[in-house]
């Protein structure tokens, strides 16, 4: 039994996030987030209800007890199906960019390098600072679909400074590299010591030299 759990695990709910990565280039993960626990609470509540409808099942004659089983297997595929869902939907931050891997049967890939995130916003709802999740908008310069809208983060401030720390590095070593390349320097001349300084204005202009004329 563990061998078919196991292949089923591997194969439809695993995400594989070390599949993406640029090995060979020195990319490796810095944060992987997950959905905050709270996107789990409605299948948790359809199971319950098709429990109940089991449970119901019982005092009903046999000939009517088969509305409320299929009802029940309803209820548990739709909310292992979407839990599923949830589980394999992985924003991933790393050294170089940031990604997100979703789908179960299908896999959808949006990745962005981390120098074209222009701006980010966090919205933290009123439940969500209560529970500690919160919503991921981001900026960036080519609004790549999938990755706009990050929900349901836990510890969205933690993740927050990640990003901007990235950013932040990623900036400093673009603005030495253009210093480096460009080659323009910027000399301060000293005068020696003792010397009087400079006035601003321009030197007085003496007299006109009188011209002479041939006679």
């Amino acid at each position: 039994m563990t061998g078919p759990v196991r292949w089923v695990r591997l194969n439809f709910a695993d995400p594989k996030i070390v599949r993406h990565l640029l090995a060979d280039e020195g990319e490796v993960v810095v944060d992987e987030v997950r959905h905050h626990w709270v996107v789990y609470i409605i299948p948790a509540l359809e199971c319950i209800g098709a429990l109940l409808l089991l449970g119901a099942m019982l005092n009903l004659p046999v000939n009517a007890a088969w509305v409320p089983f299929i009802a029940a297997l309803v209820l548990f595929a739709h909310a292992g199906s979407r839990a599923l869902i949830e589980h394999m939907d992985r924003f991933v931050i790393t050294n170089m960019r940031v990604f997100r891997v979703s789908g179960v049967l299908t896999k959808k890939i949006a990745t962005t390098p981390i120098m074209r995130i222009l701006d980010i916003t966090v919205d933290k709802p009123f439940v969500g600072r209560i529970l500690g999740y919160g919503h991921f908008i981001f900026e960036s310069a080519a609004q790549e679909q999938g990755l706009r809208d990050i929900k349901f983060v836990g510890k969205p401030d933690q993740r927050d400074l990640t990003i901007q720390r990235l950013l932040q590095r990623s900036g400093l070593r673009a603005t030495a590299k253009e210093d480096e390349g460009d080659g323009s320097s910027s000399t301060n001349i000293k005068a020696p010591a003792g010397a009087r300084p400079r006035a601003n204005h321009p030197r007085r202009p003496g007299p006109p030299t009188a011209r002479r004329f041939p006679r």
